[in-house]
């Protein structure tokens, strides 16, 4: 049985579109790298024709799949009796209390939305998603670059990526490949929470471009000294521009800064 909450007046389905995993072997790969607990909550976002929900459901202890499609939500049911399918936008779900982790093959538009309700939800403990591989890429340090937001959350969640889809193993075919993108809640935060607060303080000063350069963003509120003290212990040239300091740099720098 499907359950249907009901949809917000104006929703725009051209922008919830998806590009359907069509190779058995990837899916099988993504439900073996999500490693669900067989005894624990599963969310997938986003389950289309099916693809993943062929592996997650033997593999899952409860698997609840949001469709916003009625009628793919409606098939995927009758294929698999055994799953709670809910046809809903997955962003507007409250999230469950107990610990679940999140599978799926996400809309490509609909990418940040989705993993910053994972972010925000104090339960989780790992989301495993297929995305566009620049996106992937972008999140975990390609071309040697790293994001505000990975750096941000460095201290709670890790981000990994583990391959490439090629973009001929979806239909429709996108313009581009896919990556899948690990995304895991860490046992034992890196701060202590009291320290959440100045380390966020301290990665927005150094992406706000002041200065052009982290070192000259840094001195703008911290002593120059002890800045290229910082920097030179994470082994940060001074002229580095921010977005090419590592998350685990960043940890060395707001450690010396706020010993």
């Amino acid at each position: 049985m499907v359950r249907t909450a009901r949809p917000r007046p104006g929703d725009d389905r051209r922008r919830l579109s998806q590009n359907f995993l069509t190779d058995p072997s990837a899916a099988r790969r993504v439900v073996r790298l999500a490693g669900v607990d067989p005894d624990g909550l599963v969310l997938e976002v986003g389950p289309g024709d099916g693809a993943l929900t062929r592996f997650l459901a033997p593999a899952a202890g409860r698997l609840t799949a949001y469709e916003i499609d009625p009628r793919l939500a409606d098939r995927l049911a009758r294929r698999h009796p055994e799953v709670r399918v809910v046809c809903a936008d997955f962003t507007r779900v409250r999230p469950p209390r107990e610990p679940f982790s999140v599978v799926g093959n996400i809309p490509y538009s609909r990418t940040s939305d989705i993993v910053r309700w994972c972010l925000a939800a104090p339960a989780l403990t790992g989301a495993t998603l297929i995305t566009q591989w620049e996106y992937a890429a972008k999140r975990t340090g390609g071309h040697g670059r790293w994001s505000r937001l990975t750096v941000l959350t460095w201290p709670t969640w890790s981000w990994e990526r583990a391959g490439r889809i090629p973009r001929h193993r979806f239909h429709p075919v996108p313009r581009v490949d896919a990556g899948v993108l690990l995304l895991r809640r860490r046992p034992v935060p890196l701060l202590d929470p009291a320290d959440a607060g100045d380390h966020r303080a301290l990665v927005e000063l150094g992406f706000s471009g002041l200065g052009g350069s982290l070192r000259a963003s840094l001195r703008r509120a911290h002593p120059a000294r002890r800045v290229d003290r910082a920097l030179a212990a994470a082994r940060v040239p001074g002229d580095t521009a921010v977005g090419f300091v590592s998350p685990d740099q960043w940890m060395t720098v707001f450690h010396h800064l706020h010993r």
